[in-house]
């Protein structure tokens, strides 16, 4: 796992075309807006997010992202258990994103 600030984030996603951005935050904290592109699997959902996890390609560069930066290293750490060894972690979160935002596309 490799901590990212915003602006290295938004120059190596926006170069990487094998790139898979994950917000593990909960249902009410995704309400408040998604880094764009990004796919919800809420850690705090145990079995759906390890379910997920394990279907991932091991090929794909993961960018997770969570509230604060705590949550989305402890999943880079349980992905990086399971074989997916490109993960890079949001260093603070969304709550110190500066980039564009949407809504979580259903």
């Amino acid at each position: 796992m490799i901590d990212l600030t915003n602006q290295e984030w938004k120059e190596k996603t926006a170069a990487d075309s094998n790139s898979v951005i994950i917000d593990v935050r909960t249902d009410e904290e995704v309400s408040e807006g998604i880094i764009p592109g990004a796919v919800h699997y809420d850690i705090f959902k145990p079995q759906e997010f390890m379910n997920a996890m394990n279907n991932m390609d091991a090929e794909k560069n993961y960018y997770v992202y969570c509230r604060a930066g705590s949550r989305s290293s402890q999943a880079c750490q349980v992905m990086e258990s399971l074989g997916l060894k490109n993960t890079y972690n949001l260093a603070g979160g969304f709550s110190n994103w500066d980039g564009a935002t949407s809504n979580l596309e259903e």
